[in-house]
């Protein structure tokens, strides 16, 4: 769970994620994700872009913009597609920031 930091309603779309939060999730640049707002009951897909490392920045950009608000607590959800013997071993990486700050603890 992360806090949204920001919202930038003109920009094409996407979801602007801490590059520090993207490598302790093992979440990649332009990977798809889901978007789930625990605030408001929203859910929806979108991508995402690197933010500066370190900053604690979730920002929600284009249309994602008017489905959340600044200070609203999201969780960023990204699934993957493997082989069923594969997936029946594998262990999610999840992380939880502190939402204040959005830093690792």
């Amino acid at each position: 769970m992360v806090s949204v930091t920001a919202s930038n309603l003109y920009y094409v779309g996407s979801i602007t994620i801490d590059e520090d939060l993207m490598d302790a999730a093992n979440i990649i640049e332009n990977e798809k994700v889901q978007v789930l707002d625990l605030n408001n009951g929203e859910r929806f897909d979108t991508y995402v872009i690197k933010g500066k490392r370190g900053s604690g920045e979730i920002c929600l950009n284009g249309a994602a913009a008017r489905k959340v608000a600044v200070g609203d607590v999201i969780l960023i959800v990204s699934y993957a597609m493997m082989e069923f013997q594969e997936a029946k071993s594998f262990k999610p990486k999840i992380i939880f920031p502190d939402t204040r700050t959005n830093k690792l603890i």
